[in-house]
């Protein structure tokens, strides 16, 4: 039976969530959302070292893990969400992106499932496939395949395309393609086919946390259209 629900489509039971990646571009765009939804009373956000900058709120609680080798003692929780990610560029090489996107994403939801965990969400890519001849897209693929054999009561994916944000600002590594990509699109925006359209993270964020709080059984794929209707309402 699927869990009653204000109006807002809250669960009435405040929830616990762990958050991974929140440092991210769409990760602390998930962490705003997740601290201001009323269905949380506790966010615990994995972080690789300490983050000094996080936003003050008594939900939050930070905890520095090795997502190598999570330990057993993490707390209980409802709610898995999951934003790790990174570039060739940055992780130096095609096994350290792998390591990342695939083992620290897949780590991440095994140990939340044994900590209680019922729901998750990932932020995955347009394009994911495991038999893809891209090597992202296919690591995104595996992934994907990877997480829903973990008998999850409901996952949700998001599979954005072109993300829109202020990476500088966060203190992260600027992605000149995305960069460029968002000043050669910004023209034809109105225009693009909403399945390939660039968004924004916070509306990938708004998205995953409405898809979460569903609780639609099985696995649930977020194309870029349905991201914006759902991020939008969420908002």
């Amino acid at each position: 039976m699927p869990p009653d629900t204000r109006s807002s489509g809250s669960p009435r039971s405040p929830r616990t969530a762990w958050l991974a990646g929140a440092t991210g571009l769409v990760g602390h765009a998930l962490l705003l959302t997740l601290l201001r939804s009323p269905a949380y009373q506790r966010v615990h956000v994995l972080v690789r070292r300490p983050v000094a900058d996080l936003p003050g709120d008594q939900k939050l609680r930070q905890r520095i893990v090795d997502f190598a080798r999570l330990p057993d003692d993490l707390p209980r929780c409802d709610d898995v969400y999951i934003a790790l990610g990174t570039t060739i560029k940055a992780a130096g090489s095609k096994t350290a992106l792998r390591q990342v996107d695939f083992e620290f994403v897949l780590n991440t939801a095994r140990a939340g499932r044994a900590a209680g965990a019922t729901r998750l969400a990932v932020v995955s890519a347009l394009g994911a496939d495991a038999h893809s001849r891209v090597f992202y897209n296919r690591v995104k693929g595996e992934m994907q395949d990877a997480v829903t054999r973990l008998d999850f009561d409901a996952v949700t994916m998001a599979q954005p395309s072109l993300l829109l944000g202020d990476r500088a600002a966060l203190g992260q590594p600027v992605r000149p393609g995305e960069q460029w990509g968002a000043r050669l699109l910004r023209p034809v925006l109105g225009v693009l086919p909403a399945s390939v359209r660039p968004i924004e993270a916070g509306t990938v964020a708004a998205a995953l946390l409405a898809g979460t709080l569903e609780g639609r059984p099985g696995v649930r794929v977020l194309g870029c259209a349905e991201l914006q209707t759902l991020g939008r309402r969420e908002h």
